[in-house]
């Protein structure tokens, strides 16, 4: 009898612990879709919001570290593709106007930039890093045309 009462407490602490990591997943799972809706909605890295895993324990009230257990190794099947959760964290930096922006999206903007530029007089860094500072981010944008 002893025997199998240990047995029923063991899988019940395993289902009960299955639960609460299905829980912690889910809820924030909730909070990377809320913070960075607008990429959802879109699939533009651009939209992507400087978010680091302070932010989504702070609206979770979850611990950083099960924020960062949660983030690791765990992938989301969205339209744009299948993707790491880590792929939706990231610094910002913050502009001349005071936005935050996501260092991705300055990664992308630089890329773009690169992309475009005349193959046969690729732009300098120091031409693209003249052009960008001190500037917000839509200026730098702007200015990819002009340092072809």
């Amino acid at each position: 009898m002893n025997f199998v009462k240990q047995k029923l407490d063991s899988a019940r602490w395993f289902i009960d612990a299955i639960r609460q990591r299905q829980n912690t997943l889910l809820v924030t799972m909730h909070a990377i879709l809320a913070f960075q809706k607008e990429y959802f909605v879109e699939g533009d890295e651009k939209k992507l919001r400087p978010m680091i895993l302070k932010d989504i324990a702070d609206v979770t009230g979850l611990d950083i570290s099960t924020i960062s257990r949660v983030a690791n190794s765990k992938y989301i099947q969205t339209h744009f593709g299948i993707l790491p959760l880590k792929f939706f964290f990231s610094e910002g930096l913050q502009t001349d106007s005071g936005e935050e922006v996501s260092t991705r999206e300055i990664k992308k903007i630089l890329e773009e930039c690169v992309e475009n530029e005349n193959k046969r007089k690729p732009v300098t860094d120091e031409k693209i890093n003249k052009n960008t500072s001190g500037k917000g981010i839509s200026d730098s944008q702007k200015n990819c045309g002009e340092i072809s």
